[in-house]
């Protein structure tokens, strides 16, 4: 499948305003509303764009791991399947010839130990090793890829921005897994469908969704294929970098075209970074003068992305308050 202009206009546009009718991004991208819900669909049907409404971590009082696997080469892809397939994990990839798997698990902070995803992947038959790694905060990437996020122009990008004012925090309830759950799987599902799945009124769904994105408790990402938008070499990056340089080197990811995420993380290597390359000289010129020229980067580990078998999409919900 091939990404057009408009196909490219229409996923910078979600990953601005997820939620925005058709008929508002028509306005700006200067087309009709039917045909932007065309595209939608075909990009969506086949499984190049994906929109998933998400809680943040820490409105759940949880904790996200960044965890990394060693199997054996038979196991990999069983392996990483199973993990795909849980509530609990996103950003599931095979790495490294095949024989290394890397992914993001949420876990409560008080935890029974039997549920703990962490304990059990020692006991995997066919993971040789197993090292689980704290994310403390994100450092880069937290307003999109540039990858896909340079579609339109800046005054189309100001046309559709909307700063929401701020709302108090709030604490997510059991009645809100219905909704989470939903906005999990479809970011855009429609009011009424969200209504029929909660049992709410379509007005009440509306106000809690802005009641929950206004107060940072729920966030919206667009997953979308980078070999879609030209983009064909992708790998991990461990960093070891100097404590001191911590802040500077996450400003300076940031600032980084190919960056498509980083997070400072516990460990050895304190840094992890999602890169995202037109081809492997691109990836190679990136490590050699972007990150290369990086003062207080000690070391630097490149896990090419063999496979992803699961993006963003993580869903797992307080199970405390009750209303």
């Amino acid at each position: 499948m091939d990404l057009d202009e408009l196909d490219r206009q229409l996923t910078h546009a979600l990953q601005i305003d997820a939620r925005a009718p058709f008929s508002r991004l028509a306005t700006v991208l200067g087309t009709s509303d039917r045909t932007l819900a065309r595209r939608y669909q075909r990009m969506r049907s086949a499984g190049a764009v994906r929109v998933v409404g998400l809680p943040h971590a820490s409105a759940l009082g949880h904790v996200d791991w960044m965890v990394r696997m060693r199997c054996t080469p038979d196991a990999a892809v069983p392996v990483a399947t199973a993990l795909a397939r849980r509530a609990d994990t996103s950003w599931v990839l095979i790495l490294s010839g095949g024989t290394e798997i890397s992914c993001i698990t949420r876990t409560r902070r008080q935890q029974d130990e039997d549920e703990l995803l962490l304990q059990k992947l020692p006991r995997t038959r066919g993971v040789a090793a197993v090292s689980a790694h704290c994310i403390l905060r994100s450092v880069a990437g937290t307003s999109g890829w540039p990858g896909r996020t340079a579609a339109l122009s800046p005054a189309q990008v100001a046309a559709l921005t909307v700063l929401p004012d701020p709302e108090p925090a709030v604490a997510l309830t059991v009645a809100d897994n219905a909704l989470l759950a939903e906005l999990a799987r479809d970011g855009r599902a429609t009011y009424p469908a969200l209504a029929a799945a909660t049992g709410w009124s379509e007005s009440t769904v509306r106000r809690r969704i802005d009641q929950l994105y206004r107060s940072g408790v729920l966030y919206f990402d667009v997953d979308v294929e980078p070999a879609l938008l030209g983009y064909t070499a992708e790998a991990t990056l461990w960093l070891t970098v100097a404590a001191s340089a911590l802040t500077s080197i996450g400003r300076a990811l940031a600032a980084h075209p190919q960056i498509a995420h980083a997070a400072a993380v516990t460990g050895p290597a304190n840094i992890a970074a999602a890169v995202v390359c037109r081809d492997l000289d691109e990836l190679y010129d990136y490590l050699a003068d972007g990150i290369g020229s990086l003062e207080g980067v000690h070391r630097t580990e490149t896990a090419p992305v063999v496979r992803r078998l699961k993006g963003a999409g993580m869903l797992q919900v307080t199970r405390s308050h009750r209303t």
